[in-house]
């Protein structure tokens, strides 16, 4: 099968640090040509990949300067899409742009799917999905879906990383973790409250995003500061996880918001790192309380929780990784929904009885 993956130019594909969407679609394009598909990447010039690249631009967007308007440039690359289709070189689409591509791209025969990776419970969604309620889309979890119950939702995919990206490694527990972004969302000022009222050291590898600045400066900085238990590395790179989530007692995920998946808990599950979650967005889907982690409603059933830690089995959660999570199954669920869509286009052909 000829497929395109078109990405965000935001970073590279795979991004240098931080970038959760640019990962998956690393993640799943290798995937894909592993199994013997003939891809193309739509990405940014940077972008590392087997497949082949198409590139509208040299350089991720966040880290060239010079690009004020990515707007611009991402359609320039919808119409790179365009032309190819029209020209007959690609068999199915997949977008990870979100509804940008959709106004266009549902006046063309060639099959598609766009996988939501952001949060959809804002009230300008609603139009959205209304005026574009025959456009199939793949949720990441099915509680992203809730807002967008009119949405044409194909089945939801989870997300899966390599099986040997992330591993346990022997070391010798002693901190919790943060990991990831610091954002108000993200609930970093409560899982230093957390850690502090266990008086059990934290380590926070995490970037903060200039929109974020201020929280960081208002709120976290102050918890910071002169704090012994608490220690903040900055971000941190796929081949230094694995060695700071085995080191860690557990990964804190306290968030405020209903995220729709949340790669850094198969992150830790990958290195056999038990989760504390807070019960919103995905959580409930990802984790699995009392084997794989903990979902807690608030800050004082967190603290409870700090202390059972130890009780969970890190193999298994290894295993539970392995089982549910991992970036071969994820391509072959994607496969499956191209299959099943492809089929769906396809002309039916009407047998006619020679009595008629």
């Amino acid at each position: 099968m000829r497929i395109a993956q078109v990405a965000p130019l935001t970073e590279a594909v795979p991004p240098k640090l931080y970038g959760g969407t640019e990962r998956v679609v690393h993640w799943l394009t290798e995937e894909l040509v592993t199994l013997g598909h003939d891809v193309t990447l739509f990405a940014s010039g940077d972008s590392q990949t087997s497949a082949k690249l198409d590139a509208t631009w040299p350089k991720a967007l966040r880290l060239d300067g010079s690009v004020r308007d990515p707007n611009a440039l991402h359609m320039v690359m919808l119409e790179r899409v365009r032309r190819k289709c029209d020209d007959e070189e690609l068999d199915f689409l997949h977008f990870h742009l979100d509804y940008y591509p959709w106004s266009l791209f549902e006046r063309q025969p060639t099959p598609l799917v766009t996988t939501l990776h952001g949060r959809l419970d804002l009230p300008e969604h609603q139009p959205v999905f209304n005026t574009f309620s025959s456009i199939p889309v793949i949720s990441i979890s099915n509680a992203q879906r809730r807002p967008v119950p009119q949405a044409n939702w194909v089945t939801t995919i989870h997300h899966g990383l390599p099986e040997n990206l992330l591993t346990p490694r022997p070391c010798k527990q002693e901190y919790l973790a943060v990991l990831g972004r610091i954002a108000p969302e993200k609930g970093v000022d409560r899982a230093i409250k957390i850690a502090m009222r266990c008086g059990i050291p934290l380590k926070i590898a995490a970037k903060v995003d200039r929109a974020d600045q201020d929280y960081y400066e208002e709120l976290i900085r102050p918890l910071i500061t002169g704090n012994p238990l608490v220690d903040y590395i900055g971000e941190i790179s796929d081949h230094e996880k694995s060695d700071f989530l085995s080191g860690a007692l557990g990964l804190l995920v306290p968030i405020d918001w209903p995220e729709p998946f949340g790669l850094v808990m198969i992150e830790a599950m990958a290195c056999g790192a038990p989760v504390i979650a807070y019960n919103r967005g995905s959580v409930s889907e990802i984790i699995e309380d009392g084997l794989t982690g903990f979902i807690v409603e608030d800050e004082t059933s967190a603290v409870a929780c700090v202390g059972r830690l130890g009780q969970l089995s890190r193999p298994a959660i290894r295993k539970r990784f392995e089982t549910r999570f991992t970036a071969r199954r994820m391509a072959l669920d994607y496969l499956a929904a191209y299959r099943k869509l492809t089929e769906a286009t396809e002309p039916r052909i009407k047998l006619v009885s020679s009595a008629e």
